[in-house]
């Protein structure tokens, strides 16, 4: 590798101090394109120039250094920490990158006389304390009604300061009147009393619910044995409430108190960092932090950087963290701990299948996204190919089916966004035509079809697709002629010869090029209706084979027959039986007459 300006970046090497920093590389533009941290700024810059140390990534990031500028620090903490701020603030091209820039909600209990309590996604340092970030909003909404169904607190912003309660500026709202708040606006309700409904709501935000639940007990045990049930009934409530919070609380240990869990999941492109926050023993926060490789990271600095986002993004202060493997790195005050066994161990290895099931859901809904616009791109194709009104997403495909004239059947399959779908399909048996008369079998059923669907007011297709040429294509014309359909539902041809695609009123039939995707989906409708219509078919004139042979037979009527087929499946199954197994089925006179009819020992 030479450098266009190798001999300058040399001297800003080597002029770089042996202690903790971070550095900061510039292309030729002056646009920061990396930032990085180190223990040693000399020998970690360094270790980018060594040849072979380098993979292709890195290669292409030192061949496009053209300046270099370091910061030092006292500490690796304060290192780790500045190289995440400048990361965030300058988005450099070959740093990592959080995939999951969204705001989350936070809870915040405002700092006020009468603290409010409401979500917000905006931290605004005021003194008001938050909770949170919380992933999932509808947690944030339980527990947000659960306070105010348990302390009936204030929402409105009015200046609730004990001057203007004294001088009576205000009057209750209907909040009040409906039974949602206290009235601290006139009076009601006393300062301290709210600010221990506050205290008791910190508590439980912070996970401490069974300290809350056994306060709310000795409280309902005072009013009771002050004859105060009306009181001690409300409380009651309360702890109801409470204790079912409780129970959809994860406890995974009484012997644990206060730590964060990370482990880490990753591809070749993206990494997966899980996090639980563990209170007093029970999980009350988890979150997955998504992060996009530019240079092949390892693991270790991956993990590194995200603990670091996690614990700035939470305002994390557990003064323990527990991590699948040792990394290098010291944070003052933290005891940093790879668990091997016991309950810490458990810990471990739930978070680590949380960041293993975030990744499967990543690719399952990457997989889901790609068939989605597939399918999109190909009936916007099918659209322009065959000059639709609208694209094509519900297809319904027709084809008749019969052997010499007997048995007519029919079958319509239909496609939703360019896939079968199998519960909508349908068979027919050919009513009003007599012998092998595929135009007029083809009318039927498309009438029918479509004179069912009208009725039951669901939904019509955008196109329909009849195996056959003109002939066909008249007949189910004429069908939805009669329906008044025609010119509504868009309608074509597939003759098989050599694969024309008919238009209603067009003679000369358009020939699609053999690769093209409209002709597939086409060929695939016809094919499947096809397939389904001939197995219709042969189970039809299976069962009319047996049931002829059967009713050969004097003195055995439709209702035996039936329930023989029913019990034995076929003839030949039915002649493998003993004469006890027929008799117990249909009787002793009518099982004499089979046996004899079929020369049987019984």
């Amino acid at each position: 590798m030479v450098l266009k300006n190798a001999e300058y970046i040399r001297s800003l090497v080597s002029a770089l101090p042996d202690q903790p920093g971070i550095y900061q590389y510039f292309d030729s533009t002056n646009k920061i394109i990396y930032v990085g941290k180190a223990k040693n700024l000399k020998k970690r810059v360094s270790s980018y120039f060594n040849k072979n140390q380098q993979n292709r990534k890195t290669a292409i990031l030192v061949r496009n250094i053209a300046d270099i500028k370091h910061m030092v620090v006292e500490t690796e903490q304060d290192a780790l920490l500045l190289e995440n701020n400048l990361i965030k603030k300058y988005l450099p091209r070959y740093n990592i990158r959080l995939k999951d820039d969204k705001t989350y909600p936070w809870i915040v209990i405002k700092n006020e006389r009468f603290p409010r309590v409401f979500q917000t996604r905006n931290v605004i340092r005021d003194g008001s304390t938050y909770f949170g970030p919380y992933t999932s909003i509808l947690t944030v909404r339980f527990l947000l009604d659960l306070f105010r169904r348990l302390f009936k607190l204030r929402n409105c912003k009015l200046n609730l300061s004990e001057e203007n309660i004294r001088l009576k500026k205000f009057k209750v709202c209907l909040e009040y009147h409906m039974g949602n708040c206290l009235g601290p606006c006139v009076g009601e309700i006393k300062h301290e009393i709210y600010m221990k409904n506050i205290d008791q709501i910190k508590e439980i935000l912070k996970g401490n619910i069974s300290g809350v639940i056994k306060y709310l007990k000795d409280l309902m045990r005072q009013f009771a044995e002050g004859l105060k049930y009306e009181e001690a009934a409300l409380i009651k409530e309360k702890l109801e409430l409470l204790e079912k919070f409780q129970s959809k609380s994860t406890v995974v240990s009484n012997s644990i108190s206060d730590v964060d869990v990370f482990t880490i999941e990753q591809d070749e492109s993206f990494a997966y960092v899980n996090y639980l926050k563990i209170i007093r023993g029970a999980i009350i926060q988890t979150y997955t932090l998504e992060i996009k490789k530019v240079l092949d990271e390892s693991p270790n600095e991956l993990l590194e950087f995200a603990i670091i986002e996690i614990r700035l993004k939470i305002f994390s202060i557990a003064k323990e963290i527990l991590i699948p493997f040792k990394l290098d790195m010291e944070l003052e005050g933290i005891k940093m701990i790879v668990p091997k066994q016991g309950d810490k161990k458990k810990l471990l290895e739930l978070s680590e299948r949380n960041a293993k099931y975030y990744r499967l859901e990543k690719l399952k809904h990457l997989i889901v996204s790609k068939t989605e616009r597939n399918a999109t791109r190909i009936l916007e194709t099918m659209q322009k190919d065959l000059q639709l009104k609208v694209a094509p997403v519900h297809i319904e495909c027709f084809d008749n089916s019969n052997l010499q004239g007997t048995n007519p059947v029919s079958s319509c399959v239909v496609f939703r966004d360019t896939k079968p779908s199998k519960k909508d399909y349908r068979h027919f048996n050919v009513k009003s035509v007599v012998g092998p008369d595929d135009f007029a079998s083809m009318e039927e059923v498309v009438y029918r079809r479509y004179k069912r669907l009208l009725e039951e007011e669901k939904s019509l297709p955008q196109l329909i697709v009849v195996d056959g040429g003109k002939g066909q294509l008249g007949a189910a014309l004429i069908a939805l002629e009669k329906l008044n359909l025609r010119g509504k539902i868009s309608i074509i041809g597939i003759a098989k010869r050599l694969e024309e695609i008919y238009f209603p009123g067009d003679p000369v039939p358009l020939y699609l090029d053999k690769n093209s995707e409209t002709l597939k989906i086409i060929q695939q409708l016809r094919d499947e209706a096809h397939r389904f219509g001939i197995t219709f078919h042969r189970n039809k004139r299976s069962n009319e084979f047996i049931k002829s042979d059967l009713e050969n037979i004097s003195g055995i009527g439709e209702k035996t027959i039936t329930a023989l087929l029913k019990r034995f499946k076929s003839v030949e199954n039915l002649k493998n039986q003993g004469y006890r197994q027929v008799a117990d089925e249909i009787g002793d006179s009518k099982a004499r007459l089979i046996f004899d009819y079929y020369k049987l020992s019984y």
